[in-house]
């Protein structure tokens, strides 16, 4: 639920989820970002564990702080 809001509110597509898990060195597929946003009782559901939260959240802060960076002001 918690990525879920995430990606609604920062209006974030699936390669830009990707591009941030990279940013971590954590690779993963369209395929499983998609099962993630599944309903539970979906066949191709999975959960979204800890570890998979805490490299989106590290991935943002790199990429934010990156942008932020490049922003004169």
């Amino acid at each position: 639920m918690v990525l879920r809001k995430l990606k609604i509110a920062l209006n974030l597509h699936a390669d830009d989820l990707i591009g941030i898990l990279k940013l971590n060195g954590f690779d993963i597929s369209k395929h499983e970002l998609s099962a993630l946003f599944r309903r539970p009782d979906h066949k191709n559901y999975r959960e979204c564990l800890d570890q998979l939260l805490r490299n989106i959240l590290d991935g943002m802060e790199k990429h934010y702080r990156k942008n932020q960076a490049r922003t004169p002001g």
